[in-house]
C-alpha cells in the first residue's frame, strides 16, 4: 500500500473512533494531536492509539499489551491476524473503564 492510500485510511479510521467514542455512552475523555488518539478512562488510564507510517500499521497500546494492526484489503478492516482493530478497542476499553463499551454496533 502506497504511503498515501495508507495515510487516507489511517485518518478515516481513527475519525470513525472519534465518532464512535462520541456516541458512546462509556465515561471516556479523549484528545487527538499530533497523529496520536489518547483514549482516557475514568480511572486515568490511558489508550493510545498512532500511525506507524514505516510499518504501515496502526498501533494501539493498553494495560494489556501493545498491538499492530495491518489493513486487510479482503477484510477491508485493520486487522492482527484474526483480531479486529475495533473488536480489541471495545475488549480494552471496557477492561481498563470497568464499563461495558461497545464502540460500533452491528445494525
Amino acid at each position: 500500500m502506497e504511503e498515501r492510500e495508507f495515510n487516507q485510511k489511517v485518518d478515516t479510521t481513527l475519525a470513525a473512533i472519534e465518532d464512535a467514542l462520541e456516541n458512546s455512552d462509556a465515561d471516556l475523555d479523549w484528545d487527538f494531536a499530533g497523529g496520536i488518539l489518547s483514549i482516557e478512562c475514568n480511572n486515568g488510564s490511558h489508550i493510545i492509539i498512532n500511525r506507524q507510517t514505516p510499518t504501515r500499521q496502526i498501533w494501539v497500546a493498553a494495560r494489556s499489551g501493545g498491538f499492530q494492526f495491518g489493513f486487510d484489503p479482503e477484510a477491508n478492516a485493520w486487522r492482527q491476524g484474526k483480531l479486529e482493530l475495533f473488536a480489541l478497542l471495545d475488549r480494552v476499553l471496557s477492561e481498563q473503564s470497568g464499563e461495558p463499551v461497545q464502540l460500533l454496533t452491528t445494525d
